[in-house]
């Protein structure tokens, strides 16, 4: 459960980044709404996940999920240029996280 819960405040941390940029710096109150309520729910989601996982796999599993999908979207709308080595890294990114998963499950 906690791994799930990690896994879906990973995915909040990329739906309030984007909240921000369409927030035009906190300008704009519907954004800035989504981009707090979203926040909120990553850092609850992180902070439920780290009672039982460790805290330094947790926050760069939970980084790490979160810069994936923000590039992955900026790339798919539009908004950042797509490029090979954007996924290629994005995939290295993906591949590290699973790979820190696997080696803290073996210890």
């Amino acid at each position: 459960m906690d791994w799930l819960v990690l896994i879906l405040s990973g995915c909040m941390e990329a739906f309030w980044a984007v909240a921000l940029d369409k927030s035009e710096g906190l300008t704009v109150p519907g954004p800035t709404v989504l981009f707090v309520a979203g926040l909120a729910a990553s850092m609850l989601g992180l902070a439920y996940a780290t009672k039982t996982l460790p805290i330094g796999s947790s926050y760069a599993i939970w980084v790490s999920i979160g810069a994936a999908i923000t590039v992955v979207y900026s790339m798919a709308t539009g908004a950042e240029s797509f490029s090979i080595a954007k996924v290629v890294l994005i995939a290295g990114l993906v591949a590290c996280v699973i790979g820190l998963k696997l080696v803290g499950d073996a210890s």
